[in-house]
């Protein structure tokens, strides 16, 4: 079965494929109108969202197919304790593709290995969020008109921003990508990722605390917002909450063809004057989703018929040899689901959860 758990289980083939289709749904847009009559879309939404709720219920909807599931998960089994596995299954009957979100790291993962149909990960809390990255990817090849070549900046909370993470994956696919991480101390691109993803695969990198002295250098600037549900302290939170705030002023030095890109939701992050700026493309990329996902749909389906699978578990993994330190893991969470750690890239002899790619409690 082919499922979308984490960015890494497309190549660039793949991923060329779905965005030269999403290119091609905002061409012919009726010529998709019934791409999926018959067929229906699970939306299973443990943790609030508008966006990436919306963006999936209006591309099955655009496709001709029918949505079900829920947007709360007080209105469903999960508040009697039914695990995600179960839910899965149950739900695998019903649907014939499952989009989840869900706060606990590695909930995709747990879904995919119990499903009967293909996964989408819609978000796992600040691990991974593939689909925000299709997002990206579409807006950045519309707005410029290539994904190779450029020079992207990431600004704002790098450390839990599970779209940052997902996005340097799959740039990490395209060639002449360079990456600029701009963070204060406490919320930069975790080790690991610096390592397993730019240093392995080539990509130039540098670290900057202030967004103006690079400016001028930049392709894309990909704002986030720090995200307050992330932080089990919420006093450092509030220390670095309002770290960067992007104004017309900071933009004054930025080239004409930059664009401005964001996940949303915005907090304070970007004030509302930039809006106005041509460069802005944050709205253009939220309606870019839904076109992206209608192409991710496509692609699913057609390749599960076609017989293709997802690696789930990655070569040398070892089962239940290690307890993960991460709160939020959901192997930390339910007791059903057996620990999953494959070799640290990085460090000889070290482990990452496969679920959360957390650290094992020695």
């Amino acid at each position: 079965m082919k499922h979308l758990i984490d960015p890494t289980d497309l190549n660039k083939q793949e991923l060329e494929e779905i965005i030269d289709l999403g290119l091609d749904i905002i061409a012919n847009r009726e010529k998709y109108a019934e791409a999926c009559k018959g067929k229906k879309l699970a939306t299973l939404f443990y943790e609030p969202s508008t966006r990436t709720r919306l963006s999936f219920t209006a591309a099955m909807m655009e496709l001709g197919g029918n949505v079900l599931g829920f947007y709360d998960a007080k209105n469903s089994s999960v508040s009697k304790g039914e695990t995600v596995a179960d839910t899965t299954k149950v739900i695998s009957c019903f649907a014939d593709i499952i989009a989840m979100r869900h706060f606990e790291e590695g909930a995709a993962l747990v879904s995919a290995r119990n499903a009967s149909v293909p996964v989408i990960n819609a978000g796992d809390g600040s691990h991974a969020h593939p689909t925000q990255t299709l997002t990206d990817l579409l807006t950045i090849r519309r707005e410029l008109g290539h994904i190779d070549n450029i020079t992207i900046g990431f600004c704002g909370d790098l450390k839990f921003g599970r779209t940052v993470h997902s996005l340097i994956k799959a740039l990490s696919m395209f060639s002449g990508v360079k990456v600029v991480l701009i963070a204060p101390e406490q919320l930069r691109l975790p080790d690991y990722m610096k390592y397993e993803v730019c240093d392995v695969n080539g990509i130039p990198y540098t670290e900057v605390e202030t967004m103006e002295e690079v400016m001028p250098q930049l392709d894309i600037l990909y704002m986030t917002r720090v995200q307050q549900e992330r932080f089990l302290d919420l006093d450092e939170f509030d220390r670095v909450k309002d770290c960067f705030v992007l104004d017309p002023e900071k933009l004054r030095n930025a080239k004409p063809e930059m664009r401005i890109l964001h996940p949303l939701p915005r907090v304070n992050e970007i004030t509302v004057e930039v809006d106005n700026d041509p460069r802005a493309a944050y709205f253009r990329q939220v309606e870019n989703g839904k076109f992206v996902r209608m192409a991710l749909i496509l692609k699913l389906l057609q390749w599960s018929n076609e017989g293709k699978n997802t690696n789930l578990i990655p070569q040398g993994t070892v089962h239940n040899e290690f307890k993960c330190r991460n709160q939020r893991c959901i192997s930390n969470i339910e007791p059903a689901v057996e620990s999953l750690f494959r070799p640290d890239n990085a460090h000889e002899g070290e482990w990452r959860c496969v679920y959360c790619e957390s650290k094992p409690i020695r």
